[in-house]
């Protein structure tokens, strides 16, 4: 097997950038940036921390991030399993990567900046769905935003429904579970599953 463990043997294998490549990386939002991450109900949420790496996804009902200006962007956190490993290390290292996706396009949209974690009233009274408020909001402020190059969806065909798998053909939450822990009760897992999480989606 041929590792390659330089720069200069990684570059050698690779043409050069093109000029659209390095022109699209903006510092703050372009409006025509701003309408694409608006258009977006999911992001994947890359931190780093002393454990290691994390990359969680984040959905919404709309958009998934509230724009506050060009160079700062919102993401409460809505209910999820109480890991908190994100909010772990951006406590801890504020560097973070995010990736939207909006439904049809294949256009993705990258967010390289630093977070804070804000528990201010007014802020997540501001988030308010269905009568609740995130615990907490992920305040991003961008360093760097740019779109990504549509092969890898298109390639993927993501969006395509006749490419999308039966879920009767994969494994379920408590089968998941079950494979990690051989005495787990994936039958009552799966069973409540369904009508839990539409309680306890905000």
């Amino acid at each position: 097997m041929t590792i390659l463990r330089s720069v200069e043997e990684l570059k050698a294998i690779y043409d050069g950038v093109s000029e659209a490549s390095v022109v699209k990386v903006t510092a703050s939002l372009t409006p025509a940036y701003r309408q694409m991450i608006e258009a977006s109900p999911f992001v994947a949420l890359a931190t780093i921390g002393p454990e290691g790496m994390d990359c969680s996804p984040r959905g919404d009902d709309g958009s998934v991030v509230r724009v506050e200006s060009p160079t700062r962007l919102a993401l409460p956190d809505w209910r999820g399993n109480n890991r908190i490993d994100s909010l772990l290390n951006i406590v801890r290292d504020p560097r973070v990567a995010l990736m939207f996706l909006v439904p049809g396009s294949n256009t993705a949209m990258r967010v390289n900046g630093k977070a804070v974690v804000s528990v201010d009233p007014d802020l997540l009274a501001s988030f308010e769905m269905e009568g609740k408020h995130p615990r907490s909001v992920v305040l991003i402020e961008i360093d760097e935003v740019y779109f990504q190059c549509a092969r890898a969806l298109i390639r993927s065909q993501l969006w395509n429904p006749q490419r999308y798998a039966d879920p009767k053909s994969l494994p379920t939450p408590g089968d998941l579970l079950q494979a990690a822990k051989a005495d787990f009760d994936k039958e009552t897992y799966d069973r409540q599953w369904p009508e839990r999480a539409a309680k306890t989606m905000w």
